[in-house]
């Protein structure tokens, strides 16, 4: 969890925000563009914070998983965008996406379960919320973006991963594992994507 944490944000930082300001550049200047970085991080953390909010129970069950498997389409959108600037690029971020979701599905299958849906509905979400990532990476194959929209696409998607990776991910390792070797894997994983974007 520490180095899928350190990964994710080394994917925001290294790699999605600098692309967003180079792909902006030439119209827009560099306070705009980080703007929408801060857009995206506030705006994530009002989806989470309402999942938060939301009982497992709530619309029989299905209101919670439902907001966790649309946030995953929102994350394969990320994913198909970044494949528009580069290939290299969506490769990082699909690998940082998958480590995050990999929590999302064990807390679709959770949330529906303590919904008391049973075994057979949280099966059922479990595999939507699985299907939704690549539907947005799909999605984004119909239609392509000019460099300054892609851009600012980018840098929205890079404030979304700074919060999963910082607020979420991160506070969660340490809670789990309050040792320094937790730390030093979220250093290490920021390392090893600063070093793929470097390769890259």
């Amino acid at each position: 969890l520490g180095l899928s944490a350190g990964a994710v944000i080394g994917v925001s930082l290294f790699d999605l925000i600098p692309e967003a300001l180079e792909l902006t550049r030439p119209s827009f200047p560099t306070l705009v563009t980080v703007g929408a970085t801060g857009a995206g991080f506030c705006s994530y953390m009002l989806l989470h914070r309402a999942l938060g909010a939301v009982r497992p129970g709530g619309a029989g069950g299905h209101l919670a998983p439902a907001i966790l498997t649309a946030h995953s389409l929102v994350d394969g959108l990320g994913v198909g965008f970044a494949f528009q600037v580069a290939p290299a690029i969506g490769i990082v971020t699909a690998a940082a996406v998958l480590a995050h979701d990999v929590a999302d599905g064990v807390n679709t299958v959770t949330l529906s379960l303590s919904g008391g849906g049973g075994a057979r509905r949280a099966r059922g979400w479990l595999i939507a919320d699985a299907a939704a990532p690549l539907i947005g990476i799909a999605a984004t194959r119909l239609f392509r973006l000019n460099s300054e929209t892609l851009g600012f696409a980018i840098a929205v998607f890079g404030g979304f991963f700074l919060f999963i990776g910082a607020s979420e991910l991160a506070p969660a390792s340490h809670r789990a594992r309050p040792t320094l070797a937790t730390s030093l894997a979220t250093a290490a994983g920021m390392a090893a994507i600063w070093l793929a974007v470097r390769l890259a």
